[in-house]
């Protein structure tokens, strides 16, 4: 398995790790600060570094291969097995989806309603919820405006598979469920806001979000509403 750094500090942008397997387009490593596709988030990208050589990571995602591994997919050929790398990753990136998947969270508070979509990149993040209930944009941009403003402490903890059991609620996915088997599960917590299972990750604070803004509510059935984010040009701050 490999050792997922990120889960615990977000703000990691580079670790010391060692090749542990080949697989086709990339390599898997017993470490990583880099956060495979998963959860509707998008995954990182970087470098690794070895000896002189850079390779160039263009993907991470959750092995086929080997459970619990990731895999970091490389241009060319890649290291082999045992090699002690270096992990970079695109520091950029990391902020944009970290900014992103904190402020979708909001959006749950703001909207309470269930999630049956979601998608969280360098460039936007959109969720879509689970009702026929029209949208007021300008009430939604004024209520994350002001959550961001507020300055939530933002954290996360682990909870007992048990303690999720007794509390459903707070599950607010329809698609995508907390892993099970582990006996416990990661909860984001932005205090006083909005609580609930994610693996993602995220800002320290809801003032480091800065200025998003609502670009586009779409009515994708008739019992989907999606809403879709974008960060404020200077001019819209």
């Amino acid at each position: 398995m490999t050792e997922e750094l990120f889960r615990e500090d977000a703000t990691l942008l580079a670790c010391d790790a060692v090749v542990t397997a080949q697989e086709e387009g990339g390599v898997t490593l017993d470490r990583t600060v880099s956060y495979p596709l998963g959860g509707g988030q998008a995954g990182d990208t970087g470098w690794l570094v070895a000896g002189g050589q850079r390779w160039r990571v263009t993907d991470t995602r959750k092995s086929k291969l080997t459970p619990g591994a990731i895999l970091h997919c490389v241009e060319g050929e890649p290291p082999a097995a045992g090699t002690a790398v270096r992990v970079e990753i695109d520091a950029a990136r990391r902020q944009a989806h970290r900014r992103f998947h904190t402020a979708t969270h909001l959006l749950c508070a703001l909207l309470p309603y269930p999630v049956d979509g979601c998608s969280i990149t360098e460039t936007y993040a959109r969720l879509d919820f689970h009702t026929d209930e029209p949208f007021d944009k300008d009430a939604i941009q004024a209520g994350l405006a002001r959550l961001v403003a507020e300055a939530h402490p933002v954290r996360h903890r682990w909870i007992s598979e048990e303690e999720l059991d007794a509390n459903p609620g707070l599950v607010r996915s329809m698609s995508v469920q907390p892993p099970r088997g582990l006996g416990r599960v990661r909860v984001l917590e932005i205090e006083g806001v909005d609580l609930q299972p994610c693996g993602g990750t995220h800002v320290s604070n809801t003032a480091e979000i800065g200025a998003v803004i609502v670009t586009k509510i779409e009515k994708k059935s008739a019992k989907t509403r999606r809403v879709v984010l974008g960060f404020a040009q200077p001019s819209e701050a």
